[in-house]
C-alpha cells in the first residue's frame, strides 16, 4: 500500500531515477548539443564541409549559416518552452501553442504587419503584434471552450476549440494573401511555410530580449508548475494560487510562441516533440525540464534546417516542413495512446 501510495504521490524513494544517472544524462546532453550545433554548420547543399574561407563567398556562406543557426536557436528554445508550459498547465501532451490556436492568432497578426508595415515599425512592431494577436486568440479559445461548463473548461474542449479557431486564423489569412499583391503574396506565403533566414537586426534584439523574458518567467514559475501538474485541488492545499499560476504560465508561453512567429513564421510542433522527449528522458521536473527542452528545441530546429537545405539541393524547403512531416507522426502515435488509456 505504501508503495502504491508513494508511486501516486511522486516519492523520491521509489520514482526517481538515482541521481548519478541522471547526472550522466544531463552532461551527456550538454556534451552532444554543441557537437550537433557543429554538425549542422558543416551541412549544405554540396555536401559535408565547410566552404573556402579564403574566398569571400565562402565566408559569406559561413556567416549565414551562423545566422541562420542563431535563429533556429531563438526559435526552437522559444516553441519548445511554450509547449512545456501549455502541456503542464493544461495537463495534456497534446497541448502546444500550435494545436491551441496561438501561434495561428500570432500568424494572422504578423501577416497583417507584414502586408501593411515596412521599415522601423516593421521590424519591432511586428513582435508586439504577434503576442497581442496570440492573446487576444487564447482569451477567445478559452471563452469558446468554457461554454456550458459551470467551471474552468476541460481540456479536450480547449484543444478541440484551439483547433477551430487556428482554422479560422488560417482561413483569414488566405484571404489577405489572395487580396495581397505579387510581392506581399510571395512575402506571406514563404513566412507561412517556416524559414530561418535572418531577420533585420533590431528584430533579433527585441525577440531575444522578448525571449529572456518569457524565459525568465517560466523558470520562476517552474516549482509552481511543478505543483500545479498534480491537480488544482492539491496544489489549492498546498496554498499555491493555481489561477494567478494559470494566467501567468499562459502570457509567459504566449510570449514566446509570438515571438518565435514573428521570428521565423508558422513552424509546427516543434513544441510538441521536444517536451515529451526531455520529459521521457530528464524527467518531469519542470526545473530541469524548462531550460533542457528550451536547448533541446532550438538544436532540433538547427538541425531540421540543415536537412531542409541539403535533403533536395540546391533546392532549399522551407523548414516548417520539415518539423510538420517529422511531428505529424508523433501527434497521431501520441493521439494513438491517449485513445488507448481512455478505453482500459
Amino acid at each position: 500500500m505504501g508503495m502504491k501510495v508513494a508511486e501516486v504521490c511522486g516519492d523520491n524513494r521509489y520514482t526517481a531515477r538515482p541521481h548519478h544517472k541522471a547526472r550522466l544524462r544531463i552532461t551527456l546532453f550538454m556534451v552532444a548539443i554543441p557537437l550537433l550545433l557543429a554538425f549542422s554548420l558543416l551541412l549544405g547543399p554540396s555536401g559535408i564541409g565547410l566552404p573556402d574561407l579564403q574566398n569571400p563567398s565562402g565566408s559569406a556562406i559561413v556567416s549565414l549559416r551562423f545566422s541562420r543557426m542563431l535563429m533556429g536557436l531563438m526559435t526552437g528554445a522559444a516553441l519548445a518552452a511554450s509547449g512545456v508550459v501549455f502541456q503542464a498547465l493544461l495537463r495534456n501532451p497534446l497541448a502546444e501553442p500550435y494545436v491551441l490556436g496561438v501561434s495561428g492568432g500570432a500568424g494572422l497578426g504578423a501577416t497583417l504587419t507584414i502586408l501593411a508595415g515596412s521599415g522601423v515599425f516593421f521590424s519591432l512592431g511586428l513582435p508586439v503584434v504577434a503576442f497581442v494577436s496570440a492573446v487576444l486568440t487564447l482569451m477567445v479559445v478559452y471563452g469558446i471552450a468554457r461554454q456550458g461548463s459551470s467551471g474552468h473548461p476541460s481540456v479536450y474542449s480547449l484543444i478541440l476549440s484551439g483547433v477551430i479557431v487556428s482554422s479560422i486564423c488560417s482561413s483569414i489569412i488566405m484571404f489577405l494573401v489572395s487580396t495581397a499583391s505579387v510581392e506581399g503574396m510571395h512575402n506571406v506565403i514563404w513566412w507561412m511555410l517556416g524559414s530561418l533566414q535572418p531577420v533585420s537586426s533590431d528584430q533579433q534584439l527585441l525577440s531575444a530580449a522578448l525571449i529572456v523574458i518569457g524565459l525568465g518567467g517560466i523558470m520562476l514559475l517552474s516549482p509552481r508548475l511543478n505543483a500545479l501538474a498534480l491537480g488544482r485541488e492539491m496544489a489549492h492545499y498546498q496554498g499555491l494560487n493555481a489561477d494567478r499560476v494559470l494566467v501567468g504560465g499562459l502570457l509567459f508561453a504566449t510570449l514566446l510562441a509570438a515571438t518565435a512567429v514573428s521570428l521565423s513564421g508558422m513552424i509546427g510542433f516543434v513544441g510538441l516533440i521536444v517536451p515529451h522527449v526531455m520529459r521521457a528522458i530528464f524527467g518531469p521536473d519542470h526545473r530541469k525540464l524548462v531550460p533542457l527542452a528550451a536547448l533541446a528545441g532550438g538544436t532540433f530546429l538547427v538541425l531540421c534546417d540543415a536537412v531542409a537545405r541539403t535533403i533536395i539541393a540546391p533546392i532549399e524547403i522551407p523548414v516548417g516542413v520539415v518539423t510538420a512531416l517529422a511531428g505529424g507522426p508523433f501527434f497521431l502515435i501520441i493521439l494513438q495512446r491517449r485513445m488507448k488509456q481512455a478505453w482500459i
